[in-house]
């Protein structure tokens, strides 16, 4: 079914505000992938709090416009767009997923990414997919918080620790020489 002029442009307005208020985009080329894999990558973007939708280029182009988005590379909207909306502060969770997805289907390609306002390449993105995320970040920086309280405490519990050390290496000693002593 056709849609009429005017269903087109409520259609763009309503990804516009989607646009608007989304921190991260993928542009993806998927043509030539199954349904199947198409919902298996929505499945592994659902959890990341992301969706996956196919829209017109020609949508794509008038909502990015009325978001106020610009610099749009007029390549990137031939045919229909793979467009994927992040609604989470972590842009590299998402880019994760369809890197390890376009091994697995090679028809799976990114076409750009807008991402903290910025327009990312294909590379750049390919770049992004391989940083840590934001929880990998977060688990490093605890475990760095971790070792640094615990090292003063350790340093500070040495000499106590060594001297205990020291007066039990003397009082088996003693028993061994009384030991000897007495034999």
């Amino acid at each position: 079914m056709k849609l009429t002029k005017q269903q087109k442009i409520e259609s763009s307005k309503v990804l516009a505000d989607k646009l608007k208020t989304a921190p991260h985009l993928f542009f993806t080329e998927f043509q030539g992938m199954k349904f199947v894999e198409l919902d298996e990558l929505r499945a592994q973007l659902r959890p990341l709090k992301c969706r996956h939708a196919v829209v017109k280029s020609s949508l794509v182009r008038y909502a990015l416009k009325n978001a106020g988005i610009d610099g749009v590379d007029p390549k990137m909207l031939k045919g229909p767009v793979g467009l994927i909306v992040a609604d989470n502060d972590d842009p590299v969770a998402p880019a994760k997923v369809i890197a390890a997805l376009a091994k697995k289907f090679p028809q799976l390609k990114v076409r750009a990414g807008y991402v903290s306002q910025k327009w990312m390449s294909p590379a750049d993105c390919d770049k992004l997919s391989k940083l840590p995320s934001k929880q990998e970040l977060m688990g490093k920086v605890v475990g760095l918080l971790y070792a640094l309280v615990s090292q003063p405490v350790a340093i500070a519990q040495a000499p106590t620790r060594d001297a205990v050390l020291v007066v039990k290496a003397l009082e088996e000693k003693l028993k061994s020489q009384s030991g000897a002593a007495a034999a």
